[in-house]
């Protein structure tokens, strides 16, 4: 009976979430996931990562890490969510997003870093995880239509709600298919250069991670081989680059401004 329910209830909810934009230029995609529902789970994985980590009590880079994803949340194509931006005291080379507009970024992945632009690149990256749902997409395949319908329908208890938790942050933690890489790398770029920043700053960035010892891990070739390589995401990125005038790509990088605050790090 309950399988006939689910059936029965399927055509409704494809009309209900077939819209959801993933994406620049209206792109969309078919969740089941509500954006109220995301923005629970969202909460519920922070709560878990601010238990398992130190987060920094730096209040200017807080802010400073705020500043800069907000300005890129404003031309974004989920905008009505409510970001949160916090830096993690951790020497890993890592930033990561969960459901809901929930990003983080790690001290050690700050202290690599030479530019404004390049923070910007890495932000914008992590944002468009969350415009695509990225994690979203992922979680409703894992969890199954059944317990994606218990927690569309409010029939979850707390014994599911624990389960989407657990494994929805495993999901954030652990990366990304190559295509959902390749999206957010695209999106990324896009939301940056429309904020103002100098879209050379992604490329940078990519050179940057490139240069990191052989054989350590990092925010672009992590647990998952997966993943498309560092230079592929670096040539993949001069040929998006080519597509802005002159004068975007002379902005300033905001080196100096990098500078002072990178020296407030610990």
């Amino acid at each position: 009976m309950v399988r006939i329910k689910i059936l029965m209830v399927i055509p409704v909810l494809l009309l209900l979430f077939a819209c959801a934009t993933t994406g620049p230029g209206g792109k969309k995609d078919l969740i089941f996931i509500s954006d109220s529902q995301e923005i629970s789970l969202g909460s519920e994985f922070d709560k878990q990562v601010r238990a398992e980590s130190k987060i920094s009590d730096n209040e200017d880079w807080q802010n400073y890490f705020n500043e800069i994803g907000q300005k890129i949340v404003a031309v974004s194509d989920r905008a009505d969510l409510d970001y949160h931006f916090t830096v993690i005291e951790s020497d890993d080379i890592n930033a990561f997003a969960t459901p809901g507009g929930y990003i983080y970024i790690y001290t050690g992945m700050l202290k690599l870093m030479e530019s404004e632009a390049e923070l910007a690149a890495v932000t914008a990256h992590e944002i468009s995880h969350v415009v695509a749902r990225h994690s979203v997409k992922r979680l409703q395949q894992a969890l199954g239509i059944s317990v994606v319908w218990q927690l569309v329908s409010g029939e979850s208890d707390n014994k599911t709600l624990e389960t989407a938790v657990g494994l929805g942050l495993s999901v954030a933690l652990s990366g990304y298919s190559r295509s959902n890489e390749r999206e957010a790398d695209r999106f990324g770029i896009h939301y940056m250069a429309e904020a103002g920043y100098n879209p050379k700053g992604a490329v940078d960035m990519f050179e940057r991670l490139a240069s990191v010892s052989a054989g350590q891990r990092n925010f672009f070739e992590n647990m998952f081989a997966t993943h498309p390589e560092t230079q592929e995401r670096i040539d993949n990125a001069h040929k998006q680059l080519a597509e802005y005038t002159k004068d975007i790509l002379a902005r300033d990088l905001g080196k100096a401004k990098y500078a002072s605050m990178k020296a407030k790090l610990k």
